[in-house]
């Protein structure tokens, strides 16, 4: 085995593939003029309609931030800020089409992307990075407040 095989140790080997997949979604999303966060933002709303509260949480953003986000987000056709009929200081956030499609396009190559990374693996090794990963990130989820499933990757 080559210097260049050997293992590295779980944290450094984490962070290294931590590095490896944020380079490739941050070089995709530049693609687009998307930021990291504008990407995750986007993610987040393929599947469900928040509530800015809500988006902050999940994105971990103060509410200026989450605001100067959405704003963006919103000028650029990519999203919806509605007030809710209920409590007019609530407003909820959904994807338009076109932020929709963006999203998709992003994906699409996203997947492409780390399929090369883990083009050296064999089915089965990928099948239990992806099983320990989703425990991870589900025991996670779960310490923070968030229901596993609820927070779409792109992440």
């Amino acid at each position: 085995m080559s210097s260049r095989d050997e293992t590295l140790g779980l944290v450094d080997a984490l962070a290294q593939l931590s590095f490896l997949v944020q380079n490739a979604l941050a070089e995709i999303a530049a693609d687009y003029d998307l930021s990291l966060i504008q990407t995750r933002l986007l993610g987040v709303l393929r599947d469900r309609e928040p509530t800015m509260n809500e988006l902050g949480r999940h994105l971990d953003l103060d509410k200026s931030s989450i605001t100067g986000l959405i704003s963006r987000a919103q000028r650029r056709g990519l999203v919806v800020r509605t007030v809710s009929d209920i409590d007019r200081r609530v407003a909820r956030v959904s994807i338009t089409d076109d932020g929709r499609n963006l999203v998709e396009q992003v994906a699409e190559l996203f997947a492409v992307r780390i399929g090369n990374l883990l083009a050296d693996l064999a089915d089965d090794e990928r099948q239990d990075l992806a099983r320990l990963a989703s425990r991870i990130v589900g025991a996670d989820m779960r310490r923070n407040g968030f229901e596993p499933g609820t927070e779409a990757v792109s992440d």
